[in-house]
């Protein structure tokens, strides 16, 4: 029957009498199969050939030239710092008084992830997320924010601020190896990183505080991302595992400011935000102390009398700038993939498909056909995300809600250009904080609901991990 088999779908692998699929088209051959990826245009037609440390600040590569100058002056106000208030750039101050970065450039490094602190090392990319368990009484705070803010503290710990104001206070972290073992005898030591807050310069922090950790995360094709109907994500979702295969992905769902509703989130670590706007301008909010017209407030207390130092006029981020920034934040493209020839690349695809990864990177999508832009529109993408919040167990958990995602679930982030992470930042991490130093390490912190696929990582022999990673820095 192999035989047979072979001889009508010579470019299919089979084994033990059924097929793992390998697809020479980008097209699902059934329901249940899982498709391929036979070309390189991971970000469709917008991909762009660039693989050194400039791979992730590339416009769409089907981008209109009238569209590009958009692209430059919003690159401009992403990769320039803001400066406090009043000063005669004023297009660009009124920065905190309270804050963690003065640039979105500053997070993410050319436009890619971020790093952990190392020694004294003031944190930038990496912050925390805070808040206080809530009841039934605080439902609109929590429909509308989140989670409960902090007193004094509000929802992110800023480590920086304008030289008359106190920073909140200053994040620590300490690291203990965490010894995990293959079944053919070797080992990998992870780093499990414990947060804490020193110097809180507001006040006590509550008993029941809670805290996240949040790494900036790479900017490339989140307009693909934003593009992909919202139907097709939640068609995928199955909160309950109604097909009983341990994974229950599910949507969250969020304030957006913009239409005053909840609707679908799909941006941010727990898929927090609905939109790149929006993800865009609470950075600003939070991360630098700027106000918008979408986002009028910072996350600064009223106990911490903000009000008193200048301001950069209301809003400080004009609509102009906020326009010019979400244009350039959902216009990066993403690279090419490589080496999608080499045997072991194609070895890679394989067990990260019979292992079960793909049940929740979801290798492909279409963008809707009527996307707002036509570099957009109906483009067969390869993001490996399905974009939904999976239970990824106790290692990876932070016990803090967002919204719908509880403290053991994380939205799962897409997979392309993950090979050149270190290429455009040599210093980035993996996961939400950046405790993984390479993907093997990412791999071995998976749990929850991906408990059996890393399971069987572990029992592969050495040659076949080596394909699977190889496989995952062709992408």
């Amino acid at each position: 029957m192999n035989h047979f088999l072979r001889f009508l779908y010579p470019n299919r692998c089979f084994q033990h009498g059924f097929f793992l699929v390998l697809l020479a088209a980008p097209l699902y051959a059934s329901d249940q199969a899982t498709p391929i990826q036979s070309t390189p245009m991971s970000g469709g037609d917008g991909s762009v050939e660039q693989f050194d440390h400039n791979a992730y600040s590339l416009p769409l590569g089907n981008m209109s030239m009238t569209k590009r100058l958009d692209f430059s002056v919003g690159n401009s106000f992403f990769r320039n710092p803001w400066v406090a208030a009043p000063a005669s750039t004023e297009a660009r101050d009124g920065l905190g008084p309270l804050f963690n970065t003065n640039s979105c450039q500053g997070c993410h490094l050319k436009d890619g992830r971020g790093h952990p602190p190392t020694g004294d090392e003031n944190p930038i990319a990496l912050f925390l997320r805070l808040s206080l368990p809530a009841s039934q009484a605080d439902a609109t705070t929590l429909e509308q924010r989140g989670a409960l803010p902090v007193p004094n503290y509000g929802l992110q710990l800023q480590t920086a601020a304008i030289p008359s104001a106190e920073p909140e206070g200053k994040l620590v972290i300490e690291y203990r190896p965490r010894e995990v073992s293959f079944a053919d005898g070797a080992s990998v030591t992870l780093q499990e990183p414990l947060y804490s807050i020193a110097e809180p310069a507001y006040g006590e922090l509550p008993e029941e505080l809670q805290t996240s950790p949040r790494l900036a995360p790479p900017m490339i094709g989140l307009g693909l991302l934003e593009a992909i109907p919202e139907a097709d994500l939640i068609a995928a979702a199955d909160p309950d595992d109604a097909d009983g295969d341990g994974i229950s992905g599910r949507a969250n769902h969020v304030w957006d400011a913009r239409s005053g509703t909840t609707v679908m989130g799909r941006f941010g670590w727990k898929a927090g935000e609905p939109s790149i706007e929006q993800q865009s301008m609470h950075a600003f909010a939070g991360d630098m102390g700027l106000t918008s017209s979408l986002v009028p407030h910072t996350d600064c207390m009223a106990s911490q009398n903000c009000d008193d130092f200048p301001d950069g006029g209301t809003p400080e981020v004009s609509d102009d700038v906020a326009d010019f920034i979400t244009f350039y934040a959902s216009s990066l493209a993403v690279p090419m993939r490589r080496n999608m020839d080499d045997p072991a690349v194609k070895q890679g695809a394989e067990h990260f498909n019979a292992l079960g990864c793909a049940s929740c990177h979801t290798p492909r999508h279409r963008t809707a056909a009527d996307a707002d832009r036509p570099a957009l529109a109906n483009q067969i993408i390869w993001p490996y995300s399905d974009l939904l919040l999976h239970d990824m167990g106790d290692a990876l958990a932070d016990h803090r809600s967002e919204f719908k995602a509880d403290g053991r679930e994380w939205r799962t982030p897409p997979l392309w250009g993950i090979g050149l992470t270190q290429t455009v930042n040599p210093r980035a991490g993996f996961l939400h904080d950046g405790r993984a130093r390479t993907l093997e390490e990412a791999i071995l912190w998976h749990g929850g609901e991906s408990e059996k696929a890393i399971q069987g990582y572990r029992e592969l022999p050495e040659d076949q991990r080596a394909e699977l990673i190889r496989f995952l820095e062709s992408l």
